[in-house]
């Protein structure tokens, strides 16, 4: 049976501009389909290569493939379900499946306007993806996909099934991804020029901050054996002359004992000489890790991204971070001072932003003097908590643009356009005075072509017209702001079935709640009789 896994061709002027990053989901599942005796797998990275329609039907039509498997987030979706259309015209007997995080939890949306997608796998794939591929492969994969769990599906009288969740991967070191299947000359950290990788050490997140999804997602936490990452790190080095890997994790810090067993391994096996690499984690971790963070350096850690998010408590609390303004400070000034390259976070654009709380976020960028700085649009995930709390006060469901890029929620005391302006003017304060004092002085070697680095490829993104998608918005500078578009197609609405999924789950934890609170009542004393009866029904 042959498998043909397409990514996306979805593009944003975000994460991009560092390069371009190899699709990990593709390893994973195609890793575990091998493992199973599936091995006839071929990867079409439509992203990387821009890919046209045309070029994407020739390449279908070539390989002429029994399943074909995407992935969507929430902005890619369109491109996803477009993919599978195509799929349908070319190759209309093959198996069109559709995951990742957006369908996972938008099944019923996506099944709704895509009929031509014929399953959804749910959550993690690796063993959703082999029993799906084992069932088709026997013929009878319409009798069988009730009994497999993790799907949604359109049956034959157009009613939307979802089956019961799968369990999380319990032995995720169990789990070996299929590297071979990418094209690693393609994938190129910009600020070093070397090839980069995206390894996951554990999957899951203890916490829950109210604009994320992926402790939804993941569910429980795991993390792997250190060495087995180790030896696959060490593979991607010597096999894929990988040079820069960011760990996938949410925050692999969690878990203190096994990341420092992860860096020693690292050291051991004197990796830091030929691979650096970077991670995202929580501030705390840092603080916490204070006496570690040399070892850390030592591992090969060059760039610690802080999930700082606001410069007002009021804000982290809203967002349910834990953490407070002046440990972000702090945590900033302890990675300096070990020599790791910080990259500080805030997330701005939600309806009660102002002209003085983004000011204030450029203050305090100033005042912390991270290397880098970004500022993110809020992007109320349509299956993160914020979002059914915003209600109504979210009028964007045109879901390729929740892009961190723009401002899907217009705040009360401004217009989008003039958000995006004064955005963009704390991008251009924060960065001339990196580029003229900061990038061509701080130190020498390593960290001076690290920053220079950074430095080229925000300037590369500028001059193309691709940073924070500003050409497509036709943005300018401050005299354009009369003229920015951001082409929202507001047609897009959320579908029927949709809403009564998310009613009927407000339902259910309303009740759930109900629940609980009656649990919590004191039990009367005896001899209460008929009436205490009563009362406690």
């Amino acid at each position: 049976m042959r498998v043909v896994f397409i990514h996306p061709n979805y593009h944003s002027g975000g994460a991009e501009i560092a390069g371009n990053w190899p699709p990990a989901w593709v390893a994973y599942l195609g890793g575990a389909l091998k493992s199973a005796g599936f091995t006839d797998i071929h990867f079409l990275d439509a992203m990387t290569n821009d890919m046209t329609e045309d070029r994407l039907h020739e390449e279908l039509r070539r390989l002429q493939p029994d399943m074909i498997g995407c992935t969507a987030i929430t902005p890619s979706i369109y491109m996803a379900e477009r993919c599978l259309e195509i799929a349908k015209e070319v190759c209309p007997q093959a198996l069109r499946v559709l995951g990742g995080i957006h369908a996972t939890f938008m099944y019923q949306q996506v099944l709704t306007e895509a009929p031509y997608v014929d399953v959804i796998v749910r959550g993690e794939g690796e063993e959703i993806i082999v029993d799906l591929a084992r069932a088709f492969a026997t013929g009878n994969w319409k009798v069988a996909r009730a009994g497999i769990r993790g799907l949604a599906y359109i049956t034959d009288d157009g009613k939307i099934i979802a089956t019961p969740a799968a369990p999380t991967v319990k032995n995720f070191d169990a789990v070996v991804p299929d590297w071979t299947l990418l094209e690693w000359e393609k994938y190129i950290y910009v600020p070093l020029g070397v090839r980069v990788a995206i390894p996951n050490m554990a999957r899951g997140c203890p916490f829950t901050c109210s604009f994320c999804s992926q402790w939804k997602f993941w569910r429980d936490y795991r993390i792997r054996d250190p060495k087995k990452v180790v030896d696959e790190i060490e593979k991607l080095v010597n096999d894929h002359q990988v040079g820069f890997f960011i760990l996938a994790d949410e925050e692999p810090t969690i878990n203190r004992k096994k990341f420092i067993a992860f860096c020693e391994e690292l050291i051991t096996r004197g990796l830091p000489a030929k691979v650096k690499w970077g991670i995202n984690t929580r501030v705390t971790d840092i603080i916490r890790d204070e006496e570690y963070l040399a070892l850390y350096r030592k591992a090969g850690l060059v760039h610690v991204s802080l999930g700082t998010e606001a410069a007002a408590q009021l804000k982290l609390d809203r967002f349910n971070k834990e953490t407070k303004v002046a440990e972000n400070k702090k945590a900033i000034r302890l990675l300096r001072e070990a020599d790791i390259f910080t990259e500080a976070q805030f997330i701005v654009g939600l309806e009660n932003e102002t002209a003085e709380t983004l000011e204030e976020t450029y203050r305090m960028a100033r005042d912390w003097n991270p290397d880098l700085a970004n500022w993110a649009m809020y992007t109320p995930w349509p299956f993160s908590p914020l979002f059914q709390e915003l209600g109504d006060k979210v009028e964007i469901f045109d879901f390729s643009k929740y892009n961190f890029l723009t401002p899907i929620m217009k705040p009360e005391a401004m217009d989008r356009a003039e958000l995006l302006d004064r955005v963009m003017n704390n991008y251009r304060r924060f960065y001339m005075i990196k580029a003229l004092f900061h990038y061509p002085w701080r130190g020498k070697g390593f960290r001076r072509r690290y920053l220079l680095g950074c430095l080229k490829a925000f300037l590369k993104a500028g001059f193309e017209r691709k940073f924070y998608d500003l050409g497509k918005h036709n943005y300018w500078g401050p005299q354009s702001k009369d003229k920015v578009d951001f082409g929202f197609d507001m047609s897009r609405k959320i579908a029927p079935a949709q809403l009564d999924d998310w009613q009927a789950a407000a339902d259910r934890a309303s009740q759930a709640k109900a629940r609980r609170a009656g649990a919590a009542q004191p039990v009367l004393a005896c001899g209460g009789g008929a009436e205490s009866h009563d009362a406690r029904l």
